[in-house]
């Protein structure tokens, strides 16, 4: 009897402790599930933040395109300084860019820097310049990736050019499974697409719009009086009230 009823109690034990091994499993396949397009969004604003915030001379390019119906962009970051003869340079030169891979025909993000500053002193100096400007692959099997210019209520812009600088940028990409279009083109649905809006120059001065309140202006006629607001200290009693 003891070994019978031990072995019930043993039976219930390990069908909890699979029950939770199971959903520890799904919560931590969830959790790494958004791991990587959030650190890549993660080093896209890094890369906006420290070449937009080094100074003046900065100009960023945005265009989108659709490659093999898959929805793709390309993010060009660009420094430019004056040398000694009075020539402008470009210092820093960052391309996001997403591209069909002819090997593994899945669609894959590279990322690639060039220019005179060295992103990695101790690599980059042993590197040829061809070298130093190769596109780098970061992540594949991506199967949306978009760039776009907020312009409030107004819809986004999807090209962007010159020197003036955009308030913010939104990047969106997603690995899910993606399903075809009307159009002939390729989509994914709102929830499995990842979504950051970047801004450029963190330091600028908000436009805040105040409304002024006068005191003196009479109540609207028209709104109707709260029964749990306590009365008006200078309103008399009802005289029937004792």
């Amino acid at each position: 009897m003891a070994l019978a009823v031990g072995s019930m109690i043993l039976i219930v034990v390990l069908a909890f402790y699979n029950r939770a091994q199971t959903g520890a499993a799904d919560i931590i396949s969830k959790l790494q599930g958004d791991r990587l397009p959030r650190e890549v969004l993660q080093r896209i604003a890094e890369d906006l933040d420290r070449v937009v915030g080094a100074g003046q001379g900065v100009q960023i390019n945005v265009m989108n395109r659709f490659q093999d119906g898959l929805a793709g962009a390309k993010l060009e970051i660009l420094k430019f300084v004056y040398d000694s003869k009075d020539q402008l340079q470009p210092l820093e030169r960052i391309v996001w860019q997403s591209s069909i891979d002819p090997d593994s025909g899945v669609l894959t993000l590279y990322r690639s820097h060039s220019g005179i500053a060295l992103e990695d002193k101790l690599l980059d100096e042993q590197k040829e310049p061809w070298q130093r400007e190769l596109f780098v692959p970061v992540c594949t099997d991506l199967s949306f990736f978009r760039i776009e210019i907020p312009q409030g209520e107004n819809p986004p812009l999807e090209l962007w050019s010159g020197e003036k600088l955009p308030a913010a940028i939104t990047v969106i990409l997603s690995f899910a499974e993606p399903s075809k279009m009307p159009d002939g083109t390729f989509d994914v649905p709102e929830e499995g697409k990842l979504v950051r809006t970047i801004a450029i120059d963190r330091t600028r001065q908000p436009t805040f719009v105040v409304s002024e309140y006068d005191a003196n202006q009479p109540a609207d006629a028209n709104q109707s009086t709260d029964a749990n607001q306590p009365a008006d200290a200078n309103q008399p009693a009802d005289e029937g009230v004792n």
